[in-house]
């Protein structure tokens, strides 16, 4: 297994914590290898040229978040810069399309797997836009008037048909150029804020930009196909966001509800006019989201696109469907990605032969099933809360003190405050849909 110390430690640093790592999720993905080659085809597709929307559904604690970030991963190793945004009623609320469009800008992931990829990507593009206004021939690079000038109107030319539906995209980064190139960082990074659907915007910064007020819902999608514009001319594959828990819309007013189902369908409607070319666009919910009478269906338009029969073995199910399906946990894939974990925090590690020993497969298995019946045999609230005990619990402890044995010194004990209130309300229902209807 290829796992530098870096990226080992960060695996084992976020499941102690019961989060998700941010990397190298291929290490320890489990039962979603039959959807790796159908996920990479509609990638290429879109780094062609095209777009793609997908919905992931699934109950809680089956794995979406990972499948996301897990895809998220797959994109950047293609070309891809990405976005996670989580859906949330009071700071990402999807009726609100100017929300998750500034979430979208704060959460870019270049392909180098950095942080920070707004700022990155504009700037990247200007270089490149200097360098074909170098490459002309026409212009000195010691003339910094010049070049600025000709990368201006380079720039114009390129977003010629972004402009004809939201010309303050262009004129901002003008501005942002302009403040760059007379040293006024400040009004720089201001009007890159504007840019990044950032509120509260100096007023001086916009003046010296020439645009006025904030973005709005509509601006926001406008900004978006300027977005796919600079990173196809920068050469990237293309942008994959994505918006993570849409189920959460159901527990809100029925008239926002309405609105963000809208939102969706209307983000739908215009990834299959084409308006976004290298746009991937993946959606994460639960099965009562999809299916339930709070969810999709109160949208008739939108539950028509998204339906998708499964009612068929999941064997069968289609991967190239608009909609696709993760099985729930089961013990045996618990054990599986337990087992790996085990064998990623051996890598690097002086005690590695002492941890097989004591933290063997039949161990594994153990401990997977006691914490299964700790919560009620719900398989499906376990994962985070294994994993978290496995590394913090058990592993740790057999690299920390030679004389660990968690046969013997080991009890394990889960209490309600080591568990999320969807986990502990998981554990009391008796199916899914009671789960988004109590919450």
């Amino acid at each position: 297994m290829d796992i530098s110390p870096q990226r080992r430690d960060e695996i084992l640093d976020a499941l102690r914590k019961g989060t998700v790592p941010g990397s190298r999720l291929d290490a320890f993905a489990v039962g979603i290898d039959h959807l790796q080659a159908h996920m990479d085809e509609e990638l290429r597709k879109v780094q062609s040229g095209g777009s793609h929307f997908k919905a992931v559904r699934g109950e809680y604690g089956c794995g979406k978040t990972f499948f996301a970030r897990w895809l998220a991963e797959r994109a950047r190793q293609l070309g891809f810069v990405t976005a996670e945004v989580q859906v949330s009623e009071t700071e990402t609320p999807l009726h609100r399309l100017e929300t998750v469009y500034r979430r979208l800008t704060e959460r870019m992931m270049t392909p180098g797997g950095e942080s920070g990829g707004f700022r990155n990507l504009i700037d990247g593009w200007f270089f490149t836009l200097e360098e074909d206004v170098l490459a002309e021939g026409n212009v000195l690079a010691t003339d910094e008037k010049a070049l600025l000038e000709r990368t201006n109107e380079l720039m114009d030319k390129r977003l010629s048909m972004i402009s004809q539906t939201a010309p303050m995209f262009s004129t901002a980064l003008r501005g942002y150029r302009n403040a760059q190139a007379a040293g006024d960082f400040a009004a720089a990074d201001s009007i890159l804020n504007w840019l990044s659907g950032q509120p509260n915007v100096a007023a001086a910064a916009k003046r010296f930009a020439g645009v006025k007020g904030d973005i709005d819902h509509f601006g926001a999608m406008n900004f978006l196909q300027g977005i796919l514009a600079v990173l196809r001319d920068s050469g990237q594959a293309g942008l994959l966001v994505v918006l993570d828990e849409v189920e959460t819309i159901q527990r809100v007013r029925s008239d926002v509800r309405d609105k963000s189902l809208n939102a969706l369908r209307q983000m739908l409607d215009e990834i299959d006019a084409g308006r976004f070319p290298g746009l991937y666009l993946l959606i994460t919910g639960t099965t009562s989201f999809f299916d339930g009478p709070q969810g999709v269906a109160r949208l008739e338009p939108l539950a028509q696109r998204l339906h998708v029969d499964f009612q068929t073995d999941a064997r069968f199910d289609n991967p190239r469907a608009v909609q696709i399906r993760l099985s729930p946990f089961d013990l045996n894939r618990l054990f599986l990605v337990g087992c790996r974990i085990r064998d990623i925090y051996c890598l690097h590690c002086k005690s590695a032969d002492r941890i097989r020993q004591r933290c063997d497969d039949n161990y594994i298995r153990t401990l997977a099933d006691a914490v299964t019946g700790h919560l009620g045999g719900k398989v499906g609230v376990a994962p985070r809360i294994f994993l978290k005990k496995l590394v913090a619990d058990v592993l740790d402890r057999i690299d920390l003190y030679p004389d660990f044995d968690p046969r013997q010194n080991y009890q394990l004990t889960i209490t309600d405050r080591e568990l999320t209130t969807i986990e502990r309300v998981a554990m009391g229902a008796e199916n899914v849909d009671e789960i988004e209807l109590e919450l």
